[in-house]
């Protein structure tokens, strides 16, 4: 890509963790100019969030992964003088992200009504755990918490399980996405009129955004709970063979099928002739049959009975199958990142693409403050 969709866009990254930078990330990810602005003792906390006791060059793995291609700012929030440092960087920025607790930005006066006084056309993102108000207001926005709060982790696992969370921060990833969304839509009419916008979500309302589907249908079905299957539960509404099996030598996972079709191509006569309403009505009966049949078999031999025939499967890939795939290949997903004296990094790249083409290779992420000298020179902030 000879330009990013996004040249010439400066957003100043004021949050930490996960859903703020994340948002930022994308940004940079579509060519915008992202400064992450951090204090200098320490900087962004995510950089000690250790999924493993894995570090590159002192900060942690996921620290690096969503914050490639970003220029870091030290500024201590503390200091009058670096307030206004970051207020005049305010002035010539065209987005703001931020994800401080409720009342926290406003103390520092950098919340929206003050951002908006210095530069009118500014796009100010604010992501929440709960909301601005409230009883949970004031509560750790924190991914699992959300979860916990959401209702989705009854939507995992099987019955007999309890409550399952993801084993991924969706909150802060889901509300980071819906960020920038309103930060793309506000660009678009800012450019026709010069308005800018405060653009809000919370973890939670992501996470409640994500169950639309099963929401509606909880909601227009008198309130009925949803009820998972007791044996490899992948849906709590949807009916049986929908799951995933275990075979001679691996994992598959079948779709929605009918089972009359199904009991034709495996050759499991005992579920043909079943009623319609018997998918579900008998859901874990019929999980069990499918799994004590294909159980015998290796998933190459059911996939070569069931995709010819048009059944919904595939392999379940761990992620040396997924990166020693072809397909996965062709998608060329993965980036290795320089750092000036310390090892190189490997990540993800951005899963969007322009005219064909994938964004050019990010640079590693900052060192706490690494271009502060030349961001002051370049906006005239002094000392």
């Amino acid at each position: 890509m000879t330009a990013g969709l996004l040249e010439g866009v400066t957003v100043l990254d004021m949050s930490q963790f996960l859903s703020g930078p994340f948002a930022a990330l994308r940004l940079s990810d579509l060519g915008a100019r992202v400064i992450k602005i951090e204090r200098p003792d320490g900087g962004d906390l995510c950089r000690r969030l250790y999924l493993t006791d894995t570090e590159i060059g002192g900060d942690s793995t996921i620290f690096h992964a969503i914050n490639r291609g970003k220029q870091g700012f030290a500024a201590d929030f503390k200091n009058p003088a670096d307030i206004a440092a970051v207020k005049r960087l305010i002035a010539r920025a065209d987005v703001v992200v931020q994800n401080f607790r409720p009342g926290v930005i406003e103390r520092l006066g950098l919340d929206y009504a003050s951002a908006k006084a210095i530069n009118p056309g500014i796009v100010y993102a604010s992501i929440t755990g709960y909301g601005e108000e409230g009883p949970w207001a004031m509560l750790p926005g924190q991914d699992l918490l959300a979860q916990a709060r959401s209702g989705l982790m009854w939507l995992n696992g099987d019955h007999d399980q309890g409550p399952v969370p993801f084993g991924l921060a969706i909150a802060d990833f889901l509300a980071g996405s819906a960020i920038v969304e309103g930060v793309l839509a506000a660009l678009v009419r800012r450019g026709r009129t010069g308005r800018g916008a405060h653009i809000e979500t919370s973890l939670l309302e992501a996470l409640v955004d994500f169950q639309f589907e099963v929401l509606t249908t909880h909601l227009n079905d008198g309130g009925r709970i949803p009820t998972r299957s007791t044996f490899r539960s992948a849906h709590a509404y949807l009916s049986a063979p929908y799951g995933v099996y275990q075979t001679r030598d691996g994992w598959l996972a079948i779709a929605m099928t009918p089972l009359d079709k199904l009991a034709e191509v495996i050759d499991l006569p005992a579920l043909a002739g079943l009623a319609k309403s018997a998918a579900f009505e008998k859901r874990d009966a019929v999980k069990r049959a499918i799994a004590d049949h294909v159980a015998a078999q290796t998933t190459a031999y059911w996939l070569a009975r069931m995709q010819p025939a048009d059944i919904w499967c595939a392999e379940v890939l761990d992620w040396p199958g997924l990166f020693a795939s072809e397909a996965f290949r062709r998608l060329d997903m993965i980036q290795t990142l320089a750092r000036p004296d310390a090892p190189p990094v490997q990540t993800t790249r951005s899963p969007i693409r322009v005219d064909g083409e994938r964004g050019r290779p990010s640079a590693a992420a900052p060192r706490i403050g690494e271009h502060t000298e030349a961001l002051r020179a370049e906006f005239s902030l002094g000392r």
